[in-house]
């Protein structure tokens, strides 16, 4: 029974190898590893022409024709490296509304005198309150007016961690003394006092700044910032011709300040108690180079109410015969209720500057 069937089996062998010899080599003649397509033709392989036959590979050496007048491909244009960002600090001011701290300095703390004198607890609320208003502010340099004393600027500092490790003071002395303050990032260089300069009156005689016009000069990313805090005579007790006197002061001072130090941003701001047009302001303007950051806001720059008005009087002045330069468009008066800032009578006023 075997021997019947060896020789179909050695033809049907026969038939399969013979299959197999005409299988066009590189097509991949059987399933592999790869699946039901088989392998593909190897990168180097020519494809088969329409007839079937493989086209020639070129010489080694040989370079294509070019086609007649056909010009190179350009080199696409580098893309131009993006101009820098410019390295901004942004500068506010504040007028917190009477800060006093714990101690009776005046001997008057009654519910209806001038000096408040905080039990303990109210005191920590207060400065939290601060702290809160000028976090709101998130300024990098940020000038208040109305703080006591170095007790409470401790307060302060300690609510406000390490965001600024500048903080100075800048204390006339006297009892229940509401004075300015500069807090800043970067490192401090000097400190420039002007509170015992005797200033001439526009009607004779002479007089002095109401408090402190507190000039620091701060290191800032490894540029010279100048920042100058000032709060001019309210108009309690009006006396014009001082905050004149004052407006006309602080102009002389910070001009030979630009003058001596032309590679610094010099901004001066604070609580000047007048508004746009008032002498003091036009005092500030005269020259054409002190440009009040504000005014791009008309109306909308008022930051306190005064017999039912809104009226600006909290500004900020960038000295343009100085570096540096301001972004327009910056300015902004910070509120968080209709009449003010952290329960001051005051709103806050920042703007953004380029640094030199």
């Amino acid at each position: 029974m075997q021997t019947r069937f060896v020789g179909p089996l050695s033809a049907l062998v026969a038939l399969l190898f013979a299959v197999g010899a005409c299988v066009p080599a590189g097509t991949g003649g059987g399933s592999g590893s790869g699946g039901s397509g088989g392998l593909p033709p190897l990168p180097d392989m020519a494809s088969p022409t329409d007839d079937g036959s493989a086209e020639p590979e070129p010489e080694p050496d040989a370079a294509p024709e070019p086609e007649p007048d056909a010009a190179p491909d350009p080199e696409p244009d580098a893309a131009p490296d993006p101009e820098p960002d410019p390295e901004t600090v942004t500068v506010a001011t504040f007028n917190v509304r009477r800060f006093f701290d714990t101690v009776c300095d005046s001997g008057r703390c009654g519910f209806d005198e001038y000096e408040r004198q905080y039990p303990q607890a109210e005191f920590d609320a207060r400065a939290e309150t601060v702290a809160y208003g000028v976090r709101t502010l998130d300024a990098d340099i940020v000038l208040l007016q109305e703080i006591e004393s170095e007790a409470c600027l401790d307060a302060l500092t300690e609510r406000l961690g390490d965001r600024y490790p500048v903080a100075v003071i800048g204390e006339l002395g006297f009892a229940a003394s509401l004075d300015v303050v500069v807090l800043a990032r970067g490192g401090l260089v000097r400190v420039v006092r002007n509170a015992d300069e005797r200033i001439p009156r526009p009607s004779g005689g002479t007089t002095t700044f109401s408090r402190e016009l507190l000039e620091v000069h701060l290191d800032v990313d490894g540029r010279s910032v100048i920042v100058v805090n000032g709060h001019y005579k309210a108009k309690n007790n009006d006396d014009p011709d001082r905050r004149l006197a004052e407006a006309q002061a602080t102009r002389r001072i910070l001009d030979d300040v630009a003058e001596r130090r032309p590679d610094s941003l010099i901004v001066f701001g604070g609580d000047l108690n007048d508004t746009p047009g008032s002498p003091p302001l036009d005092a500030l303007e005269s020259g054409g180079d002190w440009l009040r950051v504000a005014a791009e806001l008309g109306d909308d720059a008022a930051t306190y109410e005064w017999n039912g008005r809104m009226q600006a009087i909290d500004h900020l002045y960038l000295l343009e015969a100085a570096a540096g330069r301001y972004v327009p468009g910056s300015a902004e008066v910070v509120r968080d209720n209709a009449g003010g800032l952290a329960r001051s009578d005051h709103a806050g006023l920042r703007a953004t500057f380029e640094l030199p």
